[in-house]
């Protein structure tokens, strides 16, 4: 336990460290504040705000300091030349905060002319009428008669903005609420504190605690300002590293033994001072850049739902018009209604294999939405993989010879083709897909499909002579929508989407899929390998 005398004497102590707590704080607060937006009317007005509190901080430490109760006398006037603005300067902060200024002109105007009044007849004895011990402090001033009404206007200042602020968290945005809800914290913390200093001028005995709450008071707005940045750990981490460097300087320069000494600290402290603001911008510039990527991402991620849901809502329409129509016409292909006339058999064939072209476009559009979602079910059997690509290449075999290609299959007789896979989707979109596709981008020449197998792996190859890949198109192959400049004038329909679902269903499967092409002209081999059957156990 302390003793009375010791528990004193840290009191004193505390009393006398804090105000340069608020100085350093403040001011650095203040710089930070400003230099984040230097045109900005409301950061301006709390740069101000800050100063106010430097003079006062900085004064109300020199008096503390006083050897004698001249220099204690003049330090006191010092300290309420500060004081005196403060309140004034805060409501005209508010007032520019909630853009309320031009209502609030007469109040901020008849503030500001008492704040000159009153920082007048601060230097006479109707202000501070003298000095002497009180409460364990060597020298207090004592009020005088224009003292009091000064405190009223004081008062008023300090809580009318806290009615603004009450009276607007009823119509803000939820964001504007929070950054009300720290002012109105600090606000609250800094003027109780702050109304305790003016006890001892009337014999009140309660210790002035506003010097303590200050920095506070002036942390927590600024936090508003700001918009909680400075509540990052990085930010928060590097605050507290450079404001005990300042501090500690600040008070080595203060306690410097002799003038070269403090000049040396001084210019230190000045270096230092720079510094640590130019780092602490950079850490709060870091942070601002992240939460800026941040909440681009989330705009992303909502806008790419609501493209999807669009795609998804327009393509489920356009399928089952699509659709209606497919039925409608097969019917009239088909003689459902009587054999019709070989010229409407002939249009009716035509737009039947457009409409189902059609409805394939759309599939693949809502397949490739699907499969960026993972929400693709996939039926795990074992099928032979031989017989579905033979199956395929018989299909497609009309294709071929409709312009003239050759297509042949290649297959290593001797080795086992069991794969495990959902046989439909491989088929659909991945065999299908490569071998149609080679067919249709080869002009002339051949396509040539193998088949092997080499070490538990099962390997497909897809190999023409066609237009090949220019460099320009290698990055978009496998991309959702990804289109070449050879596959837009070769086949005009085609959607990009299905090298982009071959890809996402060969990944499912453990496997891979590449291509080689030496170059526009020269052809391209399209490869799929998947885990043979055996090598899964």
């Amino acid at each position: 336990m302390y003793s009375k005398p010791r528990l004193l004497f840290l009191l004193m102590t505390i009393f006398v460290v804090s105000p340069l707590v608020n100085v350093v704080t403040s001011l650095v607060i203040g710089i930070l504040v400003f230099l984040t937006a230097p045109k900005n009317r409301t950061n301006l007005t709390f740069f101000l705000f800050a100063l106010a509190v430097v003079f006062w901080s900085f004064a109300y430490f020199l008096w503390q300091i006083s050897a004698t109760a001249d220099d204690a006398l003049y330090w006191s006037h010092m300290l309420m030349a500060g004081a005196i603005w403060i309140p004034f300067f805060y409501f005209h902060f508010i007032t520019r905060f909630l853009k309320i200024e031009r209502s609030s002109r007469f109040l901020i105007g008849f503030g500001y002319g008492a704040a000159l009044f009153f920082s007048v007849v601060n230097w006479t004895p109707l202000f501070i009428k003298g000095i002497g011990p009180l409460a364990g402090f060597p020298f207090w001033p004592s009020a005088g008669p224009l003292y009091l009404p000064f405190l009223v206007l004081w008062f008023v200042y300090a809580a009318y903005p806290v009615v603004l602020l009450v009276r607007r968290i009823k119509l803000a945005e939820a964001r504007e609420v929070n950054q009300i809800y720290y002012i109105l914290l600090g606000t609250a913390i800094g003027y109780l504190g702050g109304i305790t200093n003016y006890f001892l001028w009337y014999g009140i005995p309660v210790l002035p605690y506003g010097n303590i709450t200050a920095s506070i008071y002036i942390t927590f707005v600024s936090l508003a300002i700001l918009r909680y940045r400075l509540f990052n750990m990085k930010v928060i981490a590097a605050e507290l590293l450079v404001f005990s460097l300042w501090l500690f300087l600040f008070i080595r320069m203060l306690l410097a033994a002799t003038f070269q000494d403090q000049v040396l600290d001084a210019v230190l402290f000045f270096l230092t001072l720079v510094i640590g603001v130019l780092l602490i911008r950079s850490v709060d510039h870091e942070v601002e850049a992240r939460e800026r990527i941040e909440e681009q991402e989330h705009e992303l991620e909502a806008a790419n739902r609501r493209q999807e849901n669009l795609i998804h809502f327009i393509s489920h329409e356009i399928k089952g018009y699509l659709t209606k129509s497919e039925a409608a016409f097969a019917a009239i292909v088909e003689g459902d209604f009587g054999a019709p006339p070989p010229d409407i058999k002939a249009l009716s064939e035509r737009a039947l294999a457009d409409v189902r072209s059609g409805v394939a476009t759309v599939m693949d559009i809502l397949s490739a939405g699907d499969f960026k979602k993972g929400t693709i079910a996939f039926t795990m059997d074992i099928f032979d993989l031989r017989a579905e690509v033979t199956q395929v290449v018989e299909d497609l075999k009309p294709a071929a010879l409709e312009k003239h290609l050759s297509l042949d299959l290649v297959v290593d007789g001797s080795a086992n083709y069991a794969a495990v896979g959902d046989a439909a989707q491989l088929r659909k979109h991945v065999f299908y897909n490569l071998i149609d596709n080679a067919i249709k981008y080869t002009p002339k020449g051949s396509v040539r499909v193998e088949l092997s197998c080499d070490k538990g792996k099962l390997l497909l190859s897809v190999k023409d002579t066609g237009v090949g890949i220019a460099s320009a198109d290698r990055s978009r192959m496998f991309t959702e929508g990804g289109r070449g400049i050879n596959s837009i004038k070769v086949n005009a329909h085609s959607t990009g989407y299905g090298l982009f679902i071959a890809k996402s269903i060969v990944d499912a499967h453990h496997g891979r899929i590449w291509y080689e092409s030496e170059g526009e002209g020269k052809g391209t081999t399209f490869y799929v390998e998947l885990p043979a059957k055996n090598a899964l156990r």
